[in-house]
């Protein structure tokens, strides 16, 4: 049997067996929700229509685990505020919960138990679905036929022995137009995650507070959405779901507009030990183009990972899906850090050189501020029919 099978079923035993412990304990199942994205079907006016169902879709993420009687919702510190508190009290407490958060060891994120195969029915809009989690408790289910307009929008989910739970799904609106695939380490946020050692250090010792977010790159985002209303952005990460709560956190407090996030599961998996997070990417691309195919992407990303190449292979595929390719250079003091050479130019570097003969436009800068000065406005230029 291959060793990684064996940590496998290693793994799925100790889940099994801590459940009942833990419920004798007075912990009992929790829903973790995540930011999904849909479109919505489209008739003359815009409006969704019922004939249209293949077109009408939403993609609902979650995650089942155990949680202690008096646990946050997520993550360690944060947790939902009681609505009959009065305003001023109930901001006071969730910016005094922000904080806590924010200050804990990277390493406390990933301590949960997840719960397999549990049942769970998604809500949104007009429509219901009935799944079960996985063998590590996730939830990943396309609603059909919810009948919602362009949006963000509340999709409900009811495990069985938990309480309901919301989260928010962005319905692209119908006809061509811009979206934008970002990833998250190195990319918006300083934290050196392509060398190993460094990337245990930031993700599980590291305070996530201290994190930095690469300058500009919440101003470029933005500026997107200003000028095309409605553009969907996902982050699409190898880091790990564990962290989300903290990457939220971060994206509200340096700016960053609201997106999905598609993250992975560091655990074994059937094909192997670890996760591929090259395998991981090309999946999440692939998926995002044939779930919203009206959408041109904005591919943005990092020299110190694979990113040039994955968009590369991307761009020479499907060269009328990709808008452009914005690549983050990584600093020398990065690049030593990530295992990269220490002259890295665009244009220079193979994996580079695959987006220059794709013939998408790329543009390539320090930080967001140069991105934006290099990216052209003409290659952004996706007009939805009206």
């Amino acid at each position: 049997m291959p060793f990684a099978d064996i940590v496998r079923a290693a793994a799925d035993q100790f889940h099994r067996d801590s459940i009942p412990v833990l419920r004798r304990r007075g912990w009992r199942p929790r829903v973790i929700a995540y930011d999904g994205y849909g479109s919505a079907a489209p008739d003359r006016t815009g409006v969704p229509a019922p004939d249209a169902p293949s077109r009408d879709m939403a993609r609902v993420l979650a995650r089942m685990v155990m949680r202690p009687p008096n646990a946050p919702s997520e993550g360690p510190l944060f947790q939902r505020l009681p609505e009959q508190l009065p305003t001023t009290a109930r901001d006071v407490r969730r910016q005094a919960a922000q904080n806590l958060l924010e200050a804990q060891r990277g390493w406390r994120m990933f301590i949960d138990v997840p719960v397999p195969h549990l049942p769970v029915t998604v809500h949104l809009g007009s429509a219901s679905v009935q799944t079960r989690a996985d063998r590590e408790g996730y939830v990943d289910v396309v609603v059909r036929g919810h009948g919602l307009p362009p949006g963000w929008h509340d999709a409900t989910l009811k495990a069985t022995g938990t309480e309901p739970v919301t989260t928010r799904v962005f319905v692209v609106a119908p006809g061509p137009r811009l979206g934008v695939v970002c990833d998250i380490d190195d990319t918006v946020m300083v934290s050196h995650v392509p060398r190993m050692f460094v990337a245990a250090w930031n993700q599980l010792v590291k305070y996530t507070s201290s994190r930095e977010p690469v300058p500009g790159m919440a101003q470029l985002l933005t500026q997107v959405l200003q000028e095309h209303p409605g553009t969907p952005v996902i982050y699409l990460s190898t880091g790990a779901w564990n962290v989300v709560p903290t990457y939220r956190a971060f994206f509200e407090r340096n700016g960053f507009p609201q997106g999905a996030m598609l993250m992975t599961d560091w655990g074994p998996t059937n094909t192997g030990l670890f996760r591929s997070g090259i395998e991981h990417k090309r999946t999440g691309l692939r998926r995002l183009m044939i779930d919203l195919p009206e959408v041109k992407w904005l591919l943005v990303g990092d020299d110190g990972q694979h990113d040039p190449l994955i968009y590369g292979e991307v761009a020479r595929e499907h060269s009328d899906r990709v808008a452009a390719v914005a690549i983050r250079r990584l600093t020398p003091t990065e690049q030593v850090l990530a295992g990269t050479q220490l002259t890295h130019p665009v244009g220079l570097a193979p994996e580079v050189r695959a987006l220059a003969e794709s013939g998408v436009p790329v543009a390539a800068g320090a930080d967001g501020f140069e991105l934006a000065r290099a990216l052209r406005p003409e290659a952004l230029a996706v007009q939805p029919q009206r």
